[in-house]
């Protein structure tokens, strides 16, 4: 979909794209090809798509043969897509990504992974309810922010590393693959952003982990300037964490933003062991 169509798709629903609702829409079709040839879906694979906006994204993932599941939260958009996105392999579901119960839309036992122009305005608490999913997706390819792009990849040491980086990293490898100015979007947006790739680690942490690790790196990172092993004999128990952190030779007195995604695995295994 180039400006031309977009401005006109625009018009028919007689829209302005909402600042609040992070609605940046996609213009570049090299740059969309590459999305979609860098995730390589197979005909018949699920993939859950969420803020399709006007199906420039969906269509060209429904060319290979996918089948796609798209959440979208504008009634105008939805309507948009019900008139001119009509495929067998499409399914539209109207409901906000942030609050829709993924068992009831995606097939129950089957493998899915989701590729995504994400809005902004939802993305961490998105990825945050997939994190949360008993089965997560096997692979997962979107377009942020860059700020939250490099906060999901950011390594220990780093400002930008946090409960979030920690949570995505122990379930998935995380790397940005590539950035993207504000002009290949309408409207352009004031910062710049980044194509994110997440690849399942084998095997996956189950979910009764991950919701445990959740609740770990939360808390620590809530004081990340305090001393780590103080902060959370507060919610565990300091006979229990010291035991923990002298088992694993961490010291009480380290940071949460010092310690790995593989640090924080272990640790949490000790605490609930």
């Amino acid at each position: 979909m180039n400006k031309a169509q977009l401005l006109a798709a625009l018009e028919e629903i007689g829209m302005r794209p909402g600042r609040g609702l992070g609605q940046n829409f996609l213009l570049d079709g090299n740059l969309l090809d590459s999305i979609v040839r860098r995730a390589a879906p197979k005909p018949g694979e699920v993939i859950l798509e969420v803020g399709p906006g006007f199906g420039a994204l969906t269509e060209k993932l429904l060319n290979t043969g996918a089948r796609v599941i798209a959440v979208e939260f504008d009634h105008r958009i939805a309507d948009y897509l019900r008139k001119h996105r009509k495929h067998e392999n499409f399914t539209l579901i109207e409901e906000d990504a942030c609050r829709v119960d993924f068992r009831k839309i995606l097939p129950e036992g089957v493998p899915f992974r989701s590729i995504a122009n994400l809005p902004y305005s939802i993305s961490s608490i998105f990825l945050a309810r997939l994190l949360e999913l008993e089965v997560m997706p096997e692979g997962m390819s979107f377009m942020l922010q860059r700020e939250m792009a490099e906060r999901l990849a950011a390594e220990p040491c780093n400002k930008a590393y946090g409960a979030l980086s920690v949570r995505a990293q122990h379930a998935f490898q995380v790397k940005i693959d590539r950035i993207v100015p504000p002009e290949v979007f309408f409207p352009l947006p004031e910062v710049e952003s980044a194509i994110a790739v997440f690849a399942r680690r084998d095997p996956a942490p189950d979910a009764l982990t991950r919701k445990h690790l959740a609740g770990v790196v939360k808390t620590a990172f809530l004081c990340r300037r305090k001393q780590m092993g103080k902060v959370l004999s507060s919610n565990y128990g300091r006979e229990k964490v010291e035991s923990a952190f002298a088992k694993l030779g961490l010291d009480m007195t380290v940071r949460p933003d010092r310690v790995t995604p593989e640090m924080f695995a272990q640790l949490t295994e000790e605490l609930f062991a």
